[in-house]
């Protein structure tokens, strides 16, 4: 077995969840890479952040300048998980060097930045992915096969919520190294591109694209201390979002995300009505896909009347998406596995044997949407969206 040698940039929470699916895809999966964990960068007022990462997670040196991580031969992968405003240069500084690239989401600051990081890629023809993990929970990937094989049939509603609570207090503050997603500058939207982009990209990926966009955006707390300096800072990300869509399919949907949701904690949400069933899906409660059945795909006709109504399928079965590779049936996997599934997926297609989504063609293709949605907020009007 080849070895995949990795280069980490950044050293947080989505650190942590890249540095674990390195570890134990080849346990779970038949890779033809075995990962090695040679390097992590973090800055240098980070140092002991970054030091008790590499011991965590088994790393054989670190690294204060991420360019000479790109600039070392040995590395393979570059695997960006740095706040949103370096993703940009350090992709496209990763392309340039002819390496392999895995970026955390949203991929950029704006859809300009975003045509500019596809474009680099594209030219260095390196594989790449970026990490929308929630395509595959097992249930969610379940979602999308019950939808290709046309359970639901023509699709009238779509709607997406994703809610956390995480932001209520005036008294949380605004940047440093765990809350830079309340910096502007560092973050580049607040829920349209922290939440919402996972939304989008599940909705497209399941119902097609997006064809115009009407939104509404708050912010509640429109100052708070700066982490680092101490001093009152304007909060100019969004709080709150909630949009319309209609797709070009037809169907219309609904969009929201707030951080003030009270009681929300990771509630990532999405149902489609059509006209031979429904689906819902809830990530708390990550092992259950509702389906409602009413017609036969096949032959259309509708099923007897004792039988309608919302099934809530248990989805840990060796039948379901990835649940073969894990433990037996009735058990269940958790977040950690979404990174881990979609890390085999994109290593087993490194042979170019099969294709491999996200890329960062369709992270652009979020970020497009993401813009139109802060662009119709500011105007206070509907925004049409190029396929």
């Amino acid at each position: 077995m080849k070895t995949l040698n990795v280069g980490m940039l950044g050293c947080g929470f989505m650190g942590r969840t890249h540095s674990n699916a390195y570890n134990q895809v080849g346990h779970f999966f038949d890779i033809p890479y075995k990962p090695v964990l040679k390097v992590c960068y973090g800055r240098q007022e980070d140092l002991a952040t970054l030091e008790k990462f590499q011991k965590a997670w088994g790393y054989e040196s670190i690294e204060t300048d991420w360019r000479k991580i790109l600039a070392d031969p040995e590395i393979d992968i570059v695997d960006i998980v740095a706040p949103n405003f370096l993703h940009k240069e350090m992709v496209i500084a990763a392309a340039e060097a002819g390496k392999m690239i895995v970026c955390e989401k949203p991929m950029a600051m704006s859809y300009a930045e975003a045509q500019e990081m596809v474009a680099a890629v594209e030219k260095a023809g390196v594989a790449n992915m970026v990490s929308f993990c929630y395509r595959r929970v097992p249930a969610i990937s379940l979602f999308k096969q019950l939808v290709d094989e046309q359970r639901v049939g023509r699709p009238f509603h779509y709607r997406a919520i994703y809610n956390q609570d995480y932001t209520i207090s005036q008294k949380v503050p605004a940047g440093g190294s765990s809350l830079w997603r309340l910096d502007a500058k560092v973050a580049g939207s607040g829920v349209t591109g922290d939440l919402l982009a996972h939304s989008i990209d599940a909705a497209e990926w399941i119902n097609g694209p997006i064809k115009k966009v009407c939104a509404y955006t708050e912010i509640f707390v429109k100052e708070r201390k700066n982490a680092e300096t101490g001093e009152m800072v304007k909060i100019t990300i969004d709080d709150a979002c909630m949009f319309l869509a209609v797709f070009e399919n037809g169907s219309i949907g609904t969009f929201e995300s707030s951080r003030y949701a009270r009681g929300r904690k990771n509630y990532n949400c999405m149902e489609l009505n059509g006209e031979n069933g429904a689906l819902f899906f809830n990530l708390e409660e990550p092992e259950y896909l509702q389906f409602f059945r009413y017609a036969d795909p096949d032959t259309g006709k509708k099923v007897e009347d004792h039988l309608t109504g919302w099934q809530r399928i248990l989805v840990t079965n060796s039948e379901h998406p990835y649940m073969n590779k894990y433990w037996v049936p009735g058990t269940t996997i958790g977040y950690e596995h979404t990174f881990i599934n979609q890390l085999a997926d994109f290593l087993q297609s490194l042979d170019g044997s099969k294709p491999f989504h996200p890329t960062v063609q369709d992270a652009a293709r979020v970020q497009k949407v993401c813009d139109a949605v802060i662009e119709s907020a500011q105007k206070q009007q509907w925004i049409e969206i190029d396929p």
